[in-house]
């Protein structure tokens, strides 16, 4: 898949978790990777740039002893989630329209 596109989908695939539930920065990497090929170096710039656009927060949670970083999504986050979505159905009919369109 081209780099471009899996940048635009990564800030789907980070908000979408999200949503379900919180999750730490190696548990989210790990369910992205099995989504999308890409790299852990990839996720935390995004992580970074998604909080400070304000579409998630950061938390602290004791684990075994340590600390652990755990991201949540906004309401933002959550209202960027649904233009996501509106903006994927119209590539998803573009990408329909392109690939049947031979017949």
């Amino acid at each position: 898949m081209d780099a471009q596109m899996k940048k635009g989908l990564l800030d789907a695939c980070v908000l979408y978790i999200l949503k379900k539930e919180d999750t730490y920065g190696y548990k989210l990497t790990q369910e992205i990777t099995g989504i999308l090929d890409t790299s852990e170096s990839a996720l935390y710039p995004v992580l970074r740039r998604l909080e400070s656009q304000g579409f998630l927060e950061t938390y602290s949670a004791e684990y075994s002893g340590r600390l652990r970083k755990y991201y949540r999504i906004t309401a933002k986050g959550i209202t960027r989630l649904n233009e996501i979505r509106n903006e994927l159905k119209e590539l998803k009919d573009l990408i329909e329209l392109i690939i049947g369109g031979d017949n």
